[in-house]
């Protein structure tokens, strides 16, 4: 997952962003939302999938937090959706996975909006500074679970709050079970969920007019760039969102600037299902990994993730539903 190459950044003008409240820049514009959404209760639905354990593919933990999903989807979607599949990784191992998916007013056909992130977790922390460390899976409290956590807290908020928009909120499987840093495997083995879903899709013919992808967005110092398969497939959609965002005064968290490419569920959204998707998600270029230190190590746990930026990620997709 997530692979990049070289790191650029090149200033955008598209929107002038900055920041709010304790992101506060100078003389910055500030539209106050009105729209719900609770950074402790989406804290606590990620919580609640760290709670588990590592949620890797054939794991009992794996399997007990896709009951927990599908049960909290179902008490806020009008419907829900589940692939069972199984995916063949770089070892050849079969793995036992699950697409989860939570529909708003699926009998809307032309006006959709899909928004996604992945819940599996990586089954081996292989960037750990740690030796002995980098065979164990990681709990994935900012790779995987932040996203989805910050999703659940959506659906609670949508179930009371209707969208004019029909809503699909997709969690993909097996996304972070791809080669070891240390193996050069010819495939794509990474997103296999999101490959999945983007050619069986969960309703035949399914369209959407666009799609967010979510991924590490729970960092208490989060930068979202633009991402650059983002842009290329779907600038618009960037603008759209990082509007967003500086309308919110969240400039300082949502940066207009262009980043790396990342191999991420976006990608194959916008090539195999030919969906417009970006993704939001958090670079660094200090730690030589283009991410967080904590990236692919034990210490991605729930004590690296802040409420505050949960719910700026959340209030701005709540914005983007508003209003389209």
């Amino acid at each position: 997952m997530k692979n990049f190459w070289i790191w650029i950044f090149v200033p955008l003008f598209m929107v002038a962003c900055h920041g709010k409240k304790d992101d506060k820049d100078n003389n910055q514009p500030t539209e106050i939302s009105t729209l719900a959404f609770d950074g402790d209760s989406a804290f606590a639905f990620v919580k609640a999938q760290t709670d588990f354990g590592p949620r890797t593919p054939n794991s009992e933990a794996h399997r007990r937090c896709a009951e927990y999903l599908i049960s909290t989807l179902e008490q806020y979607c009008d419907t829900v959706y589940v692939q069972s599949f199984v995916a063949t990784a770089y070892d050849g191992k079969k793995l036992d996975s699950k697409n989860i998916i939570g529909s708003f007013s699926p009998e809307i056909k032309e006006n959709r909006i899909l928004l996604a992130s992945h819940w599996d977790s990586r089954p081996m922390a292989d960037h750990d500074a740690i030796e002995a460390n980098r065979n164990k899976p990681i709990d994935g409290a900012d790779d995987g679970a932040s996203g989805v956590g910050v999703l659940l807290e959506l659906a609670r908020q949508l179930q009371k709050d209707r969208p004019q928009a029909g809503v699909d909120i997709v969690f993909f499987d097996v996304e972070d079970y791809g080669t070891p840093s240390s193996v050069n495997l010819p495939g794509d083995w990474w997103c296999l969920g999101s490959q999945y879903w983007a050619e069986h899709p969960h309703v035949d013919g399914y369209t959407a007019r666009f799609g967010i992808l979510l991924d590490m967005v729970g960092a208490p110092d989060a930068k979202f760039y633009h991402e650059y398969m983002s842009t290329y497939y779907a600038q618009d959609v960037v603008s759209k969102v990082w509007g967003t965002a500086y309308k919110l005064g969240y400039g300082s968290m949502f940066i207009n600037q262009q980043a790396n490419p990342i191999t991420d569920d976006h990608y194959y959204v916008n090539k195999l299902a030919h969906i417009p998707m970006i993704d939001i998600i958090h670079q660094d270029n200090t730690t030589g990994t283009g991410f967080r230190s904590i990236w692919h190590t034990t210490n991605d746990n729930i004590n690296n993730i802040s409420a505050a930026t949960l719910e700026k990620v959340g209030k701005v997709l709540r914005e983007v539903i508003a209003e389209n």
